[in-house]
């Protein structure tokens, strides 16, 4: 390639600007029918523990005693075998994405 070749090569690549976007100052563009966080509605739940089974990286975790379902997001796959086995459609994947996390905490709800 000659030299004019790859100067006008460069200029077309600083003209047009970067191929990703600057996360997490630019936010990301929702996408229709994309899988993203799970969502989880508390008052339909019966803590059945059907979704904590079929969970295939085991982010999910049921107490029936206690009343509690928790979710770990740096686990989470966003596979959806939860919402489908659910009986009680509880749970949900969004198109948004959940926040980003630094530690490995859990979601208690």
């Amino acid at each position: 390639m000659s030299y004019l070749g790859i100067t006008a090569l460069n200029l077309k690549w600083a003209l047009k600007g970067p191929a990703t976007r600057g996360y997490p100052l630019a936010p990301r563009r929702v996408i229709a029918d994309s899988r993203g966080a799970l969502a989880f509605a508390k008052a339909n739940c019966i803590y059945c523990s059907v979704c904590r089974k079929k969970c295939p990286t085991g982010a999910i975790g049921v107490n029936r005693n206690q009343k509690k379902w928790a979710i770990d997001r740096l686990r989470c796959i966003s596979c959806g075998y939860c919402v489908e086995v659910c009986p009680k459609d509880c749970l949900s994947l969004t198109t948004y994405m959940s926040p980003p996390t630094v530690t490995k905490d859990r979601e208690v709800f």
